[in-house]
Formats: structure tokens, C-alpha cells, sequence
């Protein structure tokens, strides 16, 4: 007998809201998504759903570890942590891209010593500069990636590009794209086993729905 209950965990913020409009679409009661207060466990009735809010690297240790069956997680996320789970759907929304940033009129490949970014994605800045054989330094930052080349901390910045207009602000702009980004549907490698049947309606009833 399967296991009906399914338990999806959502990236808080954005990405929520987004996929509690397309859950709405598809036709379940959202009520208790949109008016969650402090909650960070909900359900949605008569669907045997329940869904938990996560921060993004949440959602993969969640979703790996089976806690839950399905996570809704933005691509620079899996690109930066990896991990065992299914990439099953690009949602399409949460649209962004991964940029190679630096001072206005900089060039970034000139010059033969070693390059220093700064960047929060360290995973996926070491990935793209081995992909071109370039040896680089970098210098993981929390905050904002921006401020690295403007006090010199840094040659470039890799980091999450919407419009581009905080970097023009700060005097920067792209030099390269790194990669597209959008939201993914994930799914837990033994739920996709042992609650095919449920897991395959739902992502069928998302996809019918983008």
C-alpha cells in the first residue's frame, strides 16, 4: 500500500510565493499558504499535502535526507550544494543568471598574476574558472559581493544577476554570463519508489500548469 502522504518543502521568499500561485492554479486550497503567520509546517486539505518552509540549502538537506518527498529549490542552490535527489522540472519562473562582475571598464582577463573573486557561490566559481583551465583565488563572502572590487578585495565577483541595476549603482558591470538560473523540482531518490504514482500526479498536474 502506498504511502499517500507527500511532503513538499518550499524555498522561502520568492520562490513561495510563486509556487503557492501555481499549486493555487493547479486548484488545491492554499488558504493556509497564504495566511501562515509564523508557521513554518502547513497543509493543504483534502490533497494528503504537507508543505514546509526552508531556507534554500534547506530544501536539498530535506529533500536528500527524505524528510521531504519533493522540494521546490532555485538552480544556483543545486549547482552550488550538488546532492542526491531527482532534477525533475525547470518551473520556469525565478528567473536570474549566475554573472562574472567587476569595476566598469576593467578587463578582467588582462595581466599574467593570479585573479581574485569574491563571491557567495564559491562551489560554482571554482567549477566555471577550472571549466577555462584558470587558476584563481577565491574569497567567500556573506554579505554584499559588490563592495569586493570597489575597496580591492577583489578582480571580479561572481554572483546572482537580476537586472543588473545594483552593479550599475555601484560603478560595476557584467563581463561574462556564468549560467541561466530558474526554479527546479526536486524529488527524494526513494520517494520517487515508493510513492511513484502519488509524486508522478503531482508533477504531471505542475507541469500541466507552467
Amino acid at each position: 500500500m502506498e504511502n499517500k502522504k507527500i511532503r513538499i518543502a518550499l524555498t522561502k521568499g520568492r520562490l513561495e510565493n510563486k509556487t503557492v500561485d501555481l499549486l493555487d492554479k493547479i486548484g488545491y486550497d492554499v488558504s493556509e499558504l497564504r495566511d501562515k503567520g509564523r508557521r513554518l509546517i502547513l497543509t493543504i486539505p483534502d490533497e494528503d499535502i504537507e508543505v514546509v518552509l526552508a531556507k534554500a540549502a534547506d530544501v536539498i538537506t530535506y529533500v536528500e535526507h527524505g524528510v521531504c518527498d519533493i522540494g521546490v529549490v532555485g538552480k544556483d542552490t543545486i549547482m552550488e550544494y550538488g546532492g542526491k535527489f531527482y532534477e525533475i522540472t525547470d518551473l520556469g519562473f525565478g528567473r536570474c543568471k549566475f554573472a562574472l562582475a567587476g569595476k566598469k571598464g576593467d578587463d578582467f582577463y588582462s595581466g599574467y598574476g593570479v585573479k581574485t573573486v569574491a563571491t557567495k557561490y564559491p562551489n560554482v566559481t571554482r567549477t566555471y574558472f577550472e571549466a577555462k583551465g584558470m587558476d584563481v583565488d577565491i574569497v567567500k563572502i556573506e554579505g554584499s559581493v559588490e563592495l569586493a572590487p570597489l575597496v580591492s578585495l577583489a578582480d571580479g565577483i561572481v554572483d546572482i544577476v537580476e537586472t543588473g541595476t545594483t552593479l550599475k549603482e555601484n560603478g560595476l558591470e557584467v563581463f561574462e554570463d556564468v549560467a541561466p538560473i530558474s526554479a527546479r523540482l526536486i524529488v527524494n531518490t526513494v520517494s520517487m519508489k515508493l510513492k511513484q504514482e502519488r509524486i508522478a500526479k503531482i508533477v504531471k498536474q505542475i507541469e500541466e500548469n507552467l
